[in-house]
């Protein structure tokens, strides 16, 4: 994806996008383990505290696992799966075991339950890191919604509004990535959503009423956390 220095002022300089801290590495947005190798230059990077950069890699990996297994039907190592989740099931046999006990088969398939809450941990990570990266806002406060749904679940008018143009009702800080973005009118062909890696991870963020960030993952789950200003009459 193209790379674009961000401009904007600093006055979250130094801090993690995460929690606000005094930040000491730098962390990719998103995490490596959801791309495959090789993985793409120019990977969106932002500030991190090292318990944040630390504390989301678990639950990272069991996200990556959890959507292989969902898409093979099994939490078996099998050739259709990415190499990076193979290894980590062969490798995290406890791992396996945890998502395995959440399948349930019955006469009208095979389903599996997540755990939403290291789901919903990995996606406002994710949310976070890509409002800092493009509109160098740290979004420190709880969203006003966070919607995970796999994308063969919803219904085409449904799908038509997730795939919509990011919104930009309120105009990005002057010297931002999103500004730049918004300004050159950059990427035009695919509707303003941005491909970190084909068929693996796409996000779009938009400013209609305040920030919202959707992800895809692995073109499988679709993902929307929004923070919403707009004050109430």
């Amino acid at each position: 994806m193209l790379q674009l220095r961000n401009l904007s002022d600093d006055r979250f300089s130094g801090l993690c996008v995460y929690c606000g801290r005094r930040a000491g590495t730098r962390d990719h947005v998103p995490s490596r383990v959801l791309l495959d190798e090789p993985f793409p230059t120019n990977l969106p990077v932002v500030l991190s505290c090292e318990d944040c950069n630390r504390s989301f890699s678990l639950d990272e990996s069991y996200l990556a696992c959890l959507i292989d297994a969902i898409r093979t039907g099994s939490t078996l190592p099998d050739p259709e799966m990415r190499p990076k989740v193979r290894r980590i099931l062969k490798e995290s046999p406890l791992l396996a075991a945890r998502i395995e006990r959440n399948k349930v088969a019955n006469s009208s398939g095979l389903f599996w339950q997540p755990e939403l809450a290291r789901v919903r941990s990995v996606v406002l990570k994710l949310a976070r890191g890509h409002a800092a990266f493009e509109f160098g806002e740290a979004r420190l406060e709880e969203p006003e919604d966070v919607d995970i749904i796999p994308l063969v679940s919803m219904s085409a008018l449904e799908r038509t509004g997730f795939e919509r143009p990011p919104a930009s009702g309120l105009w990005p800080e002057v010297g931002s990535r999103a500004m730049q973005r918004l300004v050159v009118r950059w990427p035009q062909d695919d509707g303003g959503w941005l491909e970190v890696q084909r068929d693996r991870y796409r996000y779009a963020v938009g400013s209609q009423c305040g920030l919202t960030v959707r992800v895809v993952l692995s073109e499988y789950l679709a993902c929307r956390v929004s923070w919403c200003r707009i004050e109430p009459t």
